[in-house]
């Protein structure tokens, strides 16, 4: 998830806290759940070997070490990040792998201090949702994209899915109220069919492309443990979690181990997800 939120304070707690807290215990079954939609977004944006890239919101390095493996040498992936404790560990993630063209950059995804056409292609995984601003920050990075460079999305898709149903559903079956705080961040922002293609198109962006898909997504582990990875990363969702009262948490933690054994095969906790892939071409 980016840290590009509404209030600047909640952007700061999510990149300093939660996502480096996700990062340092979960790093392994969170990558590993994550490779199938990281590989799907690699695969959309295509990179070529000697590309100039530009990956946003690229927390702990992906898809920004996958793209570097690429393009090769004579390429470059830019990783952009605000939590600069993330880019620390998407740096040591590259460095692990021998990547020279690999770097990092601590700015917000709204104020892009690169020169005008600097990059061939730009990518994002699960961070366009929390842009404040999203036609603002889309049309600053189609202003340091070179005349006919992609810029590459991965969305998530609609709440209403098991991954989300069979943890936060619950809480919000048991808690009552809104799933988010009204003008709050949401990860949902564009599970409405086109509406990533619409603000691509008011920022500038021609011949957008956008599709739905079905991606697996699979937790390398217990019941038990993708419960509290789930709870311990839900920056989004801190205001739902903080209305359940004391008396209800051991109803909501049996709710919810119900439900995520009967996706568990004894090694994994198999969820599949549903994500929007979207692009526009800078004309």
């Amino acid at each position: 998830m980016s840290e590009n939120s509404a209030n600047p304070a909640e952007a700061s707690a999510w990149g300093s806290s939660f996502r480096l807290t996700a990062a340092e215990r979960w790093r392994k079954p969170s990558g590993a759940m994550g490779k199938p939609a990281t590989e799907a977004l690699v695969a959309f944006a295509a990179p070529q070997p000697g590309m100039h890239v530009l990956d946003l919101a690229t927390g702990t390095g992906e898809p920004a070490i996958s793209v570097a493996e690429l393009v090769g040498p004579t390429g470059r992936v830019v990783a952009l990040d605000q939590s600069s404790d993330l880019l620390e560990v998407a740096a040591k993630r590259a460095a692990e792998r021998h990547l020279t063209n690999f770097e990092t950059h601590c700015a917000d995804a709204h104020r892009l201090d690169f020169p005008d056409a600097s990059f061939d292609l730009a990518t994002c995984r699960c961070g366009v949702m929390f842009f404040h601003d999203v036609v603002a920050a889309l049309r600053d990075l189609g202003r340091v994209l070179k005349p006919g460079a992609r810029a590459c999305f991965l969305a998530w898709g609609p709440f209403e899915q098991p991954y989300w149903q069979t943890m936060i559903g619950v809480v919000l079956r048991h808690a009552g109220g809104p799933l988010l705080p009204p003008g709050g961040d949401n990860p949902f922002r564009f599970a409405e069919p086109r509406s990533l293609s619409r603000a691509l198109k008011e920022a500038g962006f021609a011949t957008v492309e956008e599709e739905t898909r079905h991606i697996p997504w699979s937790w390398p582990g217990t019941p038990e443990d993708v419960w509290e990875y789930a709870r311990a990363v839900a920056a989004p969702f801190k205001p739902l979690l903080a209305r359940v009262k004391e008396e209800q948490w051991p109803a909501i933690h049996q709710d919810a181990l119900s439900e995520l054994r009967r996706r568990y095969d004894g090694t994994n906790v198999n969820f599949g997800a549903t994500f929007v892939l979207a692009a526009g071409k800078k004309s």
